[in-house]
């Protein structure tokens, strides 16, 4: 139950901090994030190795997502959502699915297989 709670506050965390981090970058830079984030990589340079791997990571994200929900119209949908949206939504995702799942990280995990 410790651990839960950890992993909870931890999700909560991370939600809110990239929240609100993404309003002040909104009100300072505007909401061109897409061609800021391609031109840092194909600048070939750290901050467009980072972006492409975050990349990376929110396509395997929004991926095991869809895999975990079958593949149904739901889970293709909240999985793109997550692909887009990072861990604003997947950490959220993820809360809800401790809650559902009474903590059981193996159902958290897989699902129903």
């Amino acid at each position: 139950m410790k651990n839960q709670t950890l992993l909870k506050s931890l999700l909560v965390i991370q939600t809110l901090s990239v929240l609100i981090y993404t309003v002040i970058a909104f009100q300072t830079q505007g909401p061109d994030l897409v061609s800021i984030a391609l031109a840092n990589i194909g600048s070939l340079t750290w901050t467009g190795q980072f972006n492409l791997d975050f990349f990376c990571y929110l396509t395997l994200s929004g991926l095991w997502i869809m895999w975990r929900g079958d593949f149904n119209r739901n889970g293709i949908l909240i999985g793109l959502a997550a692909m887009v949206l990072g861990i604003v939504f997947f950490a959220p995702y993820l809360f809800w699915l401790l809650t559902k799942e009474n903590g059981d990280l193996k159902r958290v995990l897989i699902g129903n297989r």
